[in-house]
């Protein structure tokens, strides 16, 4: 084969690279924005847009085969279970191509912020309430029954419910053990439960942790189902 002959194969070899390059990046895109659009469609009060990511190539094989082996989504917000949340994020394996989309493997993660337990506890204490992060726990303060109240709470998950267990309790500056409390408050100070319900079908609360703005809350299961239809 002369050199020109040789040039002109290469140069045809490399068009048809890099066009299966682009076709391959805009399915992905498309698979992304998809991605997007359910994860729009399956929370509410959505703060910002989107961000989806499917790594990887080629993508089109993935495409053909009807499952994207790994995803990762993110949002700056959205109401999650009922309770405002902030940078949702959402990583997940074997995703379906088609709706109702089925992921094998999804793990969610998300902060609820100190201004959302704030409006739990002070709904369940029966008093307004301030919370604040102390370190690796949080901590309370506010006013019950004309008295200065201030305590420590340790979150805890227990069969995929947030619970916060009250310690360290004192009233006006005197330590108080809960259990001596008159029943009626006592009730209100043990297990204080942050109702976190509605979750995308397979998925179950799994974890807990104290965070510079509130607590970082996991999630996890297998055959996750997002519906095709917004709540």
């Amino acid at each position: 084969m002369s050199a020109r002959g040789w040039m002109a194969g290469f140069v045809t070899v490399a068009v048809l690279g890099a066009g299966a390059v682009v076709a391959d990046r805009v399915a992905a895109d498309r698979a992304e924005q998809e991605v997007s659009d359910a994860i729009v469609a399956n929370l509410e009060d959505v703060q910002g847009e989107p961000q989806v990511e499917v790594p990887g190539f080629p993508f089109l094989p993935q495409l053909l085969r009807g499952s994207i082996e790994d995803l990762d989504a993110r949002v700056d917000g959205a109401t999650v279970g009922g309770i405002a949340m902030t940078d949702v994020r959402v990583a997940a394996r074997e995703t379906s191509t088609s709706a109702p989309h089925a992921m094998g493997e999804a793990v969610l993660t998300a902060t609820v912020p100190t201004a959302s337990l704030e409006q739990t506890i002070a709904e369940r204490a029966g008093a307004a309430v301030a919370v604040t992060v102390d370190g690796k726990r949080l901590a309370m303060a506010g006013d019950v029954f004309g008295l200065a109240l201030a305590a420590g709470l340790v979150p805890r998950v227990e069969e995929g419910r947030l619970l916060v267990d009250v310690d360290r309790l004192t009233l006006d500056g005197v330590q108080v053990d809960v259990s001596a409390l008159p029943e009626q408050t006592g009730d209100r100070l043990t297990d204080l439960e942050v109702p976190i319900e509605g979750l995308p079908e397979g998925l179950t609360l799994t974890g807990a942790e104290v965070v510079a703005d509130g607590l970082r809350v996991t999630a996890g299961g297998t055959d996750v189902v997002l519906p095709a239809n917004a709540p």
